[in-house]
């Protein structure tokens, strides 16, 4: 009879999903991910398997939380036009990991060039977020609030471009202010 787990998975790969998305993929060894995850080398191979197996896990994990970041976040807007708005605020103002960035753009960034694993991940996660916001763009469109001189698969793609622009501006000094400018700028656009 085998050895039951001393660890929470989910535990564990959250810990994971933390050191990566501050460090990056190639400076984090496996070193730093048995003492950041608590976790014996061999649990993590069994568990999750080589470095890149358990990155490959932590991508996922992180569709998962942002998936629900974003959700929460729309949810309690009243109309499309709010939604928008909250999501942008939540990149600028509310965003508790910003420093970090966006953990897509960073795998994609580090990674992308030579790794169609992750090309593959991250692209489903940015086709994902761009349906989403169309969706939101679109009944923005029926109820009025938001312009119908571009369509709003395009629109979607624009915003998504804009939204991962200010991801990875949040990790510079760049100021609110711009950024709020840059928000201002396309509700603008989208509302003409």
């Amino acid at each position: 009879m085998g050895r039951s787990k001393e660890f929470e998975e989910n535990e564990v790969l959250q810990k994971a999903m933390e050191l990566f998305w501050q460090q990056g993929y190639e400076k984090t060894s496996m070193s730093d991910l048995v003492e950041h995850m608590g976790i014996h080398r061999k649990s993590i191979y069994d568990t999750f398997g080589d470095k890149h197996s358990l990155y490959l896990k932590v991508i996922e994990r992180y569709g998962e939380f942002s998936t629900a970041k974003f959700m929460s976040v729309t949810l309690r807007a009243k109309t499309s036009y709010q939604a928008v708005q909250y999501i942008f605020d939540y990149i600028i103002e509310d965003n508790e990991d910003k420093h970090y960035g966006c953990l897509f753009v960073n795998a994609t960034t580090e990674l992308g060039p030579w790794d169609q694993d992750v090309v593959k991940k991250t692209e489903n996660a940015f086709s994902h977020a761009e349906n989403f916001i169309a969706e939101i763009i679109k009944k923005g469109q029926e109820d009025g609030e938001f312009t119908r001189k571009y369509d709003n698969e395009l629109l979607g793609e624009v915003l998504h471009n804009t939204l991962l622009g200010l991801r990875v501006l949040v990790k510079t000094s760049a100021s609110k202010e711009k950024m709020h400018k840059i928000a201002h700028f396309f509700l603008d656009l989208i509302t003409e």
